[in-house]
């Protein structure tokens, strides 16, 4: 997925591969899931439930629900095991206790336009919402595959990580449009600025 939906003054990313990574983008450059608005605009812009669901209930519990299981995905992914056991220990089974929860059920049904889409058999609490991108983070740390593709981008100061599907592995930014853009122009500036001198 391409850069979210969700405007000023929040910018919401979806492009690091995965839900879960998705949710570990939402610190940078500053906290993002600091209210239910913008967590509303997450939950929805991840792809965890269709547009048009209402999400209304969520109420002042659920940013800070979000954050903790984002910190025990971000100890699984950047703290493989002997760089701190404990911590990774705590964080495997607490994301684990997470994913135990039957995630939002999906149906489908018949649109207006009679085809058929994708909706919720109800308004998705918290704790399914919660295990659905814990499920996504288990699947991640048990995939080697999915492990082996896990990247730290290669832009000043950017702490995503993404999962690099690219041909041949080499992919260097979280987002070409971000990141390598920013580059880009970084490295038009060094030239033109060499050439001045």
């Amino acid at each position: 997925m391409a850069l979210g939906t969700a405007t000023a003054p929040y910018e919401l990313r979806f492009d690091a591969g995965r839900i879960c990574l998705d949710l570990l983008s939402t610190t940078h450059p500053e906290e993002r899931l600091d209210s239910v608005d913008v967590l509303r605009a997450w939950i929805t812009g991840s792809g965890l439930v269709p547009a048009d669901t209402a999400l209304a209930h969520a109420d002042a519990t659920w940013p800070a629900a979000f954050r903790e299981l984002r910190g025990q995905i971000d100890r699984l992914v950047r703290g493989w095991p002997g760089s701190g056991a404990r911590a990774y220990d705590f964080a495997l089974a607490r994301v684990n206790d997470l994913a135990r929860t039957a995630p939002p059920a999906p149906r489908a049904v018949r649109g207006s336009d009679g085809e058929l889409v994708r909706q919720l058999d109800g308004p998705p609490g918290c704790p399914a919402l919660l295990a659905a991108v814990a499920r996504d983070a288990v699947d991640l740390v048990t995939d080697p595959v999915a492990r082996a593709a896990l990247r730290q981008c290669e832009g000043d100061n950017c702490p995503i990580v993404y999962l690099d599907t690219s041909r041949g592995r080499r992919r260097r930014w979280c987002s070409s449009e971000v990141c390598g853009n920013r580059e880009r122009v970084a490295r038009h500036r060094r030239r033109a600025a060499l050439t001045r001198a």
